[in-house]
């Protein structure tokens, strides 16, 4: 075998962040496989809704009230803000889950599940 066509001993992958990458809190993703076979990711994270306006009244002596919203007794609105769009494909989406099982086994080898047993959010 000649030395132009050996395979390295080794790689190695240098990471860089780039400028515009930021960190996001996902409280859920929701997607699913698209026409390509690909697995797209949508990742949110959930705040109460704002209200469509507020309103404060004033008292004939110029001083204002406390703020006043349009309430809904019977519903609350949550929304959803879709920050992250992500595709794999399939051997992708195989590693991820891998890398994935591997970091949670290592979180319950800790203990540390009992810090998050709310609900997961994450939707199928």
């Amino acid at each position: 075998m000649s030395k132009s066509s050996a395979h390295p001993a080794k790689i190695r992958y240098n990471y860089q962040m780039a400028p515009e990458a930021r960190l996001n809190t996902a409280h859920g993703v929701w997607g699913g496989i698209n026409p390509q076979g690909e697995i797209e990711m949508n990742f949110y994270h959930e705040s109460d809704a704002l209200p469509p306006y507020s309103e404060r009244l004033v008292a004939p002596d110029g001083s204002i009230g406390h703020e006043i919203t349009p309430e809904d007794d019977e519903r609350r609105e949550v929304t959803r803000h879709i920050h992250s769009r992500v595709l794999l494909n399939y051997h992708t989406a195989r590693a991820v889950l891998e890398w994935l099982e591997d970091r949670v086994a290592a979180l319950e080898e800790e203990g540390e599940p009992g810090l998050y047993e709310a609900d997961s959010g994450i939707e199928q």
